[in-house]
């Protein structure tokens, strides 16, 4: 799945704060789920516009580019 079309950030949607391709779920209350040890289908059930496969892919392309800058920094 491109990156590109996992996140929009738009300045007439939710005022560019980001969030899922399609959708009006900013990115980040994935994340603020997460942490509070929700589940990621608790998110999905609560969240239907996104796709599982989508909040999958933005998991791993924020691993992705977390470990990046971090091997990047150890250089």
């Amino acid at each position: 799945m491109d990156k590109d079309k996992l996140i929009e950030r738009m300045d007439d949607i939710l005022g560019g704060i980001p969030v899922f391709a399609g959708t009006r779920v900013p990115v980040r209350t994935l994340f603020d789920y997460l942490e509070a040890g929700d589940r990621l289908d608790d998110f999905l059930d609560d969240f239907p516009t996104v796709e599982r496969e989508r909040a999958q892919a933005v998991i791993a392309h924020v691993r992705v580019t977390l470990l990046a800058e971090t091997d990047a920094s150890a250089a």
